[in-house]
């Protein structure tokens, strides 16, 4: 069939007419471009837009930002991000940590530093002083970095399950998180996901003793120790399990993969040590053991007790009887998810590690508005969406809801607004 003709205003399938169709074309021709290049430049290129769209929308509600606790009204987009926990590392990049827990009148601790790991403003004094950079410049530029780092080794480690253009999706989907802005301010969020992500990729790589390293500075980070070390003890037995199928009389000598079921155990011991290393810290300079425990409870206002804060939450969202059955049915509901084809298309390890941090946040997390960004680290998900469809529309639309949502997040949290009884909801 010939072509048709074109020359009378009808056009060509595939032509695209007007302003439109140039815009069209020349994003079409930007991708074919990019397409070309080396993985880790479309990545990193992935990722900086993403954060370019991020600061823009930071610099949007810097201008409606009025009075706050930290500067004045309309503040410059530096300022804007260097607030909340940003002033907290700010503070233990200058002057260190108490060594004595700080107390009120009435004798209850008050917040202190101990509730941030020293890793992030380690690296910021360092560069600070190797550099003359201002403090929150030399942590910003950490969290920048790092943010970068992450998104690449992320890129590597879905590239163990899926192909190029799924993985560099699931990046997309990372990088356009509706919390995902935190990974360009001086938080220690960025530092401790390129961590997070190395060990499990060294983890499905089967490098256990290469994972150690890696693991101990992820535990300097911030608490991610626990749940990574139940992650590896169940990951342990499950490879002992697969073992004894496959050796039904369970006599002789270990196979071949022994000396790797060494070695994960070692890992499993290592990575349970590092959980508490930053508890054993503070209790080794302050004197009191319960030193970080009591340290973080005072931003909850009372005691750790397991579970119990989402029965409250559920309570006061949804009433005596629903909400004590919406504990039980967010549970089951992440189950189903879970089982769900796209997520056992991550394999053993990844799956262990969205369980196994989802039931640390159960057992130990007070939820509130700050539980939105704790949520980074279920990460691997970002795969199991972009599995989910190989549709472009589809795809698409994931990275537009994300940056919108990123809007609301944003404007709601990090934004400053006094609430009625004072202060305001922590993003």
């Amino acid at each position: 069939m010939s072509r048709p003709d074109t020359s009378a205003g009808q056009e060509a399938p595939g032509d695209y007419p007007g302003l439109n169709g140039l815009v069209r074309r020349k994003v079409a021709s930007v991708a074919a471009r990019s397409g070309a290049w080396p993985w880790w430049a479309q990545a990193a290129c992935v990722y900086a837009v993403a954060r370019i769209v991020s600061a823009c929308i930071f610099m949007a509600a810097a201008l409606h930002q009025g009075v706050n606790p930290w500067f004045p009204a309309k503040p410059d987009y530096w300022n804007f991000i260097n607030i909340w926990d940003a002033r907290w590392y700010g503070e233990v990049l200058r002057n260190g940590y108490p060594s004595q827990l700080p107390v009120d009148e009435s004798g209850n601790v008050r917040e202190n530093a101990w509730a941030f790991y020293a890793l992030f403003p380690m690296l910021g004094r360092a560069l600070s002083a190797m550099t003359g950079l201002d403090p929150a410049l030399a942590l910003t530029f950490i969290a920048m970095a790092a943010g970068l780092g992450a998104a690449l080794v992320v890129y590597c480690l879905f590239r163990q399950k899926a192909g190029h253009r799924t993985a560099m999706w699931a990046v997309a989907f990372f990088s356009a998180f509706p919390v995902a802005a935190v990974l360009q301010v001086p938080y220690a969020e960025s530092l401790n996901l390129l961590l997070l992500a190395s060990a499990l990729l060294l983890v499905m790589q089967r490098r256990y003793l290469w994972a150690m390293p890696v693991v101990v500075l992820m535990c300097l980070s911030r608490p991610t120790g626990v749940p990574f070390a139940a992650m590896v003890g169940g990951l342990l037995a499950y490879r002992v399990w697969q073992l004894t199928r496959s050796r039904p009389d369970n006599t002789g000598p270990l196979p071949h993969n022994g000396r790797e079921l060494l070695s994960l155990a070692a890992l499993a011991a290592v990575s349970g040590l590092s959980a508490l290393m930053w508890p054993a810290i503070a209790w080794a300079v302050t004197g009191d053991p319960a030193a970080y425990t009591k340290t973080e409870t005072v931003w909850r206002g009372h005691d750790l007790v397991p579970f119990k804060p989402w029965f409250d939450t559920g309570i006061q969202l949804f009433g005596p009887v629903l909400g004590i059955l919406a504990p039980f049915v967010f549970v089951a509901l992440f189950g189903l998810l879970m089982t769900s084809p796209p997520v056992v298309a991550l394999g053993a390890e990844l799956r262990l590690w969205c369980v196994c941090y989802l039931g640390y946040l159960l057992v130990f997390l007070h939820p509130q508005t700050s539980t939105f960004r704790m949520l980074l680290p279920l990460f691997p998900l970002a795969l199991s969406a972009a599995l989910l469809s190989s549709s472009r529309a589809y795809r698409g639309a994931v990275v537009t809801m994300f940056v919108l949502l990123q809007i609301v997040w944003i404007v709601w949290l990090w934004a400053w607004a006094q609430l009625p009884g004072g202060g305001d909801y922590p993003p």
